[in-house]
Parts: C-alpha cells; structure tokens; sequence
C-alpha cells in the first residue's frame, strides 16, 4: 500500500519556452535527496497539457532516469478517452514507471456509471497499477465517496488522489475503503495532515516543489505517532501551502522556485505569470519562513 508524500513536480521551461532539461534534473535530485516517497509528474502541477506528447515521453524518460529506481515515479496521463489514456499508460510502462495517475474525465461531463466503467476498463487493461485523480475543480465532474468505495475494490487500482478538501468528504473516502488495499491521497497540502488522523495515507503535493523535505517529514512524523511534531509543522508551513496556490497551479510554485535561485523556469501560455500582489505576499511568506 502506497503511503507518503509524493511531489507533484513542476516542469521547467527556458527563456524559449522549450524543456529545461537540466532543470529538470536538478529538481528531481533535490526530490530524492529529500527522501521524498515518490515523484509525480505530469499533472496540472507539470503542465501536462500545454505540451506535446513528444515533450511528455522526455519529461517521463527523465525523472525515471534521474530518480533510477530510489522511488515511485507516478506520472499523470492528463487524459479523458480510454484509448488516449491507455495508449499513454503503455508509454509510461515502457519508460519504466510505477503507477499512474488517471484523471476522472473530463469536458465529455460522464455520470457516474460512466465515469466508473471507465476506470474499470483502464485498469483491466493497464499494465500499471491506476491511481484515480479526482479533481471537479478541473474537470466539473465528481466521483463519489461510494463510487470510489466500488473502485477500490478492483485488484488494479492501487488509490486516490483526491482534490476534493472539504474533510467529511475524506473521512468517509477512508471509512468506505478500509477494507481495502486501497489508498487515500489528498492533492491539498493544507489537508494533508487531517487526512493522516482519519487513517489516510499521504498526499501528492504542491508544496513538496518548494519543501520537499517538510512534507516527507509530516508524514514519517505521523506514522512514528510523533502527532504533535506533525501538527507542529502543519502550523508553521500552513501560510505556505495556501500561497503556493494562489491565482492558478503551478503559477505562484514555478515563481516560488524561481525566487528561490531554482529553475522554476517560465509559464506556457494560457498561463501567466503572478500578479504583483501576490508575487509580494509570496515573497513575504518565503522569507518568513526562510526560504529566501
């Protein structure tokens, strides 16, 4: 069963907007030189889908040779047919990843008997173990807490990653899945250390960009039942996980990093850069912090 914190990596572009190959490197080193427990590419954090398919398979390749086998690499199909998912999943099979993330559907708007078929014919069908990614916020459409409870039945979908923060809605994700060999992942740093006390098991985070080390370490805290040492840190980095979602993901996380002399990089459009409030709220909180 999967548990820990899994860094939902940006992916840096130069001047050119091309792939910061380097860059790229050089993060994924920071990554497991943190100890964190897995890598996750490929999402909303990464860009996924304002690069082509050829930029995706490089960024893939990469992180897999980078990391060489330390942790999990969990790359995003960011994709909605069941076609176009698995032929991504049989790439990301061949590079050499572990599981993957697959987002509910989206702009079809599928019910859920739809949404649920689809999951059940990509994980027959994948060689990876599938990770549901749940995000209405992104896509408008929302798996239940009893639809999901259906899919963690089923032997190859190992977990979820959950962008719904509202914390009944989590608790009863892991009452209904506690059973199963199924875990429970929320996409929010602000409510990674809630879930930990209802039973969940980590959480694919922004934050981990920027302090990889920290969200590691919430999580290794918990499980030693060091409780308060993982509140503790909760409380102190709480100002910057709300930040590093301001305006849109992964805006505020590349300037973060950038601000912190790492390759951040630039913003493809229809993404753009910070506004020059935030940009000064963010810099307030990372120099609170010490992060710059």
């Amino acid at each position: 069963m999967l548990k820990g914190t899994y860094t939902l990596l940006i992916t840096p572009f130069n001047d050119k907007l091309d792939l910061d190959e380097p860059g790229l490197r050089l993060l994924v080193k920071r990554q497991v030189d943190a100890g964190v427990h897995g890598i996750a590419p490929l999402g909303v954090t990464g860009e996924n889908t304002l690069m082509a398919d050829d930029e995706v398979f490089r960024v893939t390749e990469i992180v897999v040779d980078e990391v060489n086998g330390r942790c999990p690499v969990i790359p995003d199909t960011c994709t909605s047919g069941v076609k176009a998912t698995l032929d991504r999943i049989k790439v990301f099979k061949k590079l050499g990843c572990d599981y993957v993330s697959v987002y509910v559907p989206y702009l079809a708007l599928p019910k859920e008997d739809g949404i649920i078929q689809f999951y059940e014919q990509v994980a027959d069908a994948s060689k990876l173990p599938v990770i549901i990614h749940n995000s209405p916020g992104r896509v408008v459409v929302n798996l239940s807490a009893e639809g999901t409870a259906q899919l963690a039945r089923h032997p190859n979908i190992a977990g979820i990653k959950e962008g719904v923060k509202l914390l009944d809605h989590l608790a009863k994700l892991v009452y209904l899945t506690r059973d199963e060999d199924f875990s429970v992942f929320t996409g929010k740093d602000t409510t990674l250390y809630p879930l930990l006390c209802f039973g969940g098991h980590g959480n694919f985070a922004v934050a981990g960009n920027v302090i990889p080390g920290v969200m590691k370490d919430i999580c290794e805290h918990y499980a030693r039942h060091e409780h308060e040492k993982a509140r503790d840190l909760h409380y102190q980095y709480f100002s910057v996980f709300e930040i590093l979602r301001a305006e849109t993901n992964p805006i505020a996380v590349k300037e973060a990093l950038n601000l912190m002399g790492l390759p951040g990089g630039k913003l493809r459009l229809p993404l753009t850069p910070l506004g020059a409030a935030k940009k000064a709220q963010l810099i307030e909180v990372l120099k609170e912090e010490g992060l710059i």
